[in-house]
């Protein structure tokens, strides 16, 4: 899409579509059933509501999709340096990226080099500016966008039940060393939103856990990625090696997007829905447990639970994510070098594995897998593992060819 292209209205979800499609089939009668389209189930897609939502919530949920999806042009505030053109436009039908959206985050030791352009390359601009180039020299880790579903069960999941899976000094001699991600958040964020407020807060999104809130993976994606600037954040982000004035070529009065458009949209990331995962049969049972037998549970937590929330049909449920949303070391093979919040140039939050029963349909049936989308199947993946998950992926080569197959059915059915 041209970044100069008029804003065009978002497409109705498919979730939507249901009762139209039921409806139209009614009508058609029995002669035209075979011709009729038929929308996927709910739990088949990553746009689709969490259950038990109210009228008011439901409503919210529609006014944030469509600002999730709102294509940005030079005249609504785009750039003037930016790397796509909406929300949308990175994660492929709010499931994981594709490697053309993968983001390029840079720093030399500690050092974030804001004014050489970092944390993070824009590598692309409106007319009159220029896009960023990346410096010689630094620490580069390049990021394929995660999916955007279920954010809000696992912003609910309680603190407690992650720091008491975390152990940094390895004391119980499994192997294993998860830490908590501890970041502080931006003053923007309110004390009253989950991961906002003074002090060290938990953090649970971001390939390295290293933000804490909703609220600041929104504002920097507008920010970032967009060049949008919000009242939350109202200076724009301009090219510090360009050789022109690229701060005239964005005229639109910052800034450019209104707080409640934010809030709609973490409101959205809040109530969306994780896809469902697959039956369960024998194959499946036996992949189980040869999952858990491999030592794959001791990160990825098959199953955690939120807590109370003012979201009714958030609360006290349970969340199939297979994460413990702790950091490890994933081995010299997978070090990027580059700290990022908490996390150091090894160590990596650990990915949750639902929604890969459908990754396939919303990528032309592809997989892009870790986090700069190199592994193209689950096993290149577990392949890939070292570090603290070198036994687990070891016990995995180790097994017979008949349960490593049942495992990767297993893990691919989620």
């Amino acid at each position: 899409m041209s970044p100069t292209a008029a804003t065009s209205r978002p497409l109705r979800p498919v979730w939507l579509l249901v009762p139209l499609t039921l409806a139209l089939a009614a009508l058609a009668g029995p002669g035209c059933g075979k011709i009729m389209t038929t929308a996927p189930e709910a739990g088949d897609l990553f746009d689709a509501p969490v259950d038990g939502l109210t009228p008011a919530e439901l409503a919210s949920f529609v006014e944030g999709d469509a600002q999730f999806g709102r294509p940005f042009a030079i005249t609504e505030g785009l750039g003037p340096i930016f790397n796509n053109v909406s929300c949308a436009a990175c994660h492929s039908g709010d499931g994981r990226g594709r490697p053309e959206n993968v983001l390029t985050r840079f720093s030399l030791a500690t050092d974030l080099l804001i004014e050489q352009g970092g944390p993070q390359l824009q590598d692309r601009a409106i007319p009159g500016a220029e896009p960023e180039r990346l410096p010689s020299g630094v620490d580069v880790s390049r990021r394929l966008p995660p999916p955007v579903f279920g954010m809000g069960m696992i912003e609910a999941i309680p603190v407690d039940s992650v720091l008491v899976r975390a152990d940094p000094s390895d004391v119980d001699l499994d192997g294993i060393s998860g830490r908590a991600s501890l970041v502080t958040p931006p003053e923007f964020v309110p004390a009253h939103e989950p991961g906002g407020g003074p002090g060290l807060q938990l953090g649970r999104f971001g390939r390295k856990a290293q933000v804490s809130s909703l609220v600041q993976q929104t504002v920097d994606a507008y920010h970032q990625d967009m060049g949008i600037t919000t009242d939350f954040r109202a200076e724009e982000i301009l090219n510090p090696q360009s050789s022109s004035a690229n701060e005239s070529a964005d005229r639109v009065p910052d800034p450019e997007l209104h707080a409640s458009a934010v809030r709609s949209v973490v409101a959205y990331l809040r109530m969306l829905a994780a896809p469902a995962p697959g039956a369960m049969n024998a194959q499946r049972e036996r992949g189980r447990v040869a999952f858990a037998n491999a030592g794959c549970v001791s990160c990825h937590v098959p199953v955690m639970r939120t807590g109370p929330h003012r979201i009714a049909a958030l609360a006290h449920r349970e969340v199939p994510l297979f994460s413990d949303l702790l950091l490890h070391d994933m081995g010299d093979g997978l070090a990027d070098g580059r700290p990022d919040g908490y996390a150091d140039g090894r160590e990596w939050r650990t990915t949750p594995l639902w929604g890969l029963r459908i990754m396939r349909d919303f990528l032309n049936g592809q997989a892009f897998l870790m986090h700069d989308g190199r592994a193209h199947s689950v096993e290149e993946a577990i392949r890939l593992h070292g570090g603290e998950a070198q036994a687990a992926r070891d016990a995995f080569v180790a097994l017979p060819p008949s349960d490593r197959a049942a495992l990767l059915d297993y893990v691919e059915s989620r």
